[in-house]
């Protein structure tokens, strides 16, 4: 599914309130969505390990000092994947290709006594806009794998950050081997 949205279709952004349409799971646990907008810093083909050249994009959180991926509830009028695209516009202020979910994710909320069901996308960013529902009320900051693992204050994120990096690293070892494998048929095949 492709969530690539340009700005000028937006004549008010605004972010989504109120918890009226909200779903949550038979047990009760308030549902969950988003995403690790991700880039390359360069071309991808000339590294060594994906962390060389990945960025994520981090977001200052709304009711403590750490930094967090978008991430909000998922509300009965739209998909698993639309919700994760709208909270990373609304949070995150970027726009992109929201790929396979990465996961699911038990976890205790911190603020209230209860537990949720979270669910993290990837989302290869394709725009990043200069005005978005929440630009004044968070931080944005685009960092290195490593630098994202250890400011993000939630356990399960950097779990969902994990899987992306293998997701990636795996691909790119796929992508080698089938390269290699071109070659040798075409080199077996101008030996004849």
């Amino acid at each position: 599914m492709v969530a690539l949205v340009s700005q000028e279709n937006f004549p008010a952004l605004v972010s989504r309130t109120g918890r009226h349409l909200q779903r949550y799971t038979k047990a009760g646990r308030r549902q969950v969505v988003g995403c690790i907008p991700y880039k390359y810093k360069s071309n991808k083909q000339d590294f060594l390990d994906i962390e060389e050249v990945l960025e994520v994009l981090v977001i200052s959180s709304q009711k403590g000092k750490g930094m967090l991926f978008p991430k909000g509830g998922w509300e009965l009028d739209e998909t698993i994947m639309e919700a994760a695209s709208r909270e990373t516009l609304e949070e995150a202020g970027v726009l992109g290709i929201v790929e396979c979910a990465l996961g699911e994710w038990s976890f205790k909320s911190k603020t209230h006594d209860t537990y949720y069901e979270g669910y993290m996308f990837p989302l290869l960013v394709q725009e990043e806009l200069d005005f978005w529902p929440e630009k004044n009320l968070r931080e944005r900051k685009w960092m290195s794998v490593a630098d994202a693992k250890e400011c993000c204050q939630h356990w399960w994120m950097k779990e969902a950050l994990d899987r992306l990096v293998n997701r990636l690293r795996s691909q790119k070892q796929l992508e080698e081997e089938e390269l290699a494998s071109c070659i040798l048929s075409f080199q077996s095949k101008s030996n004849l």
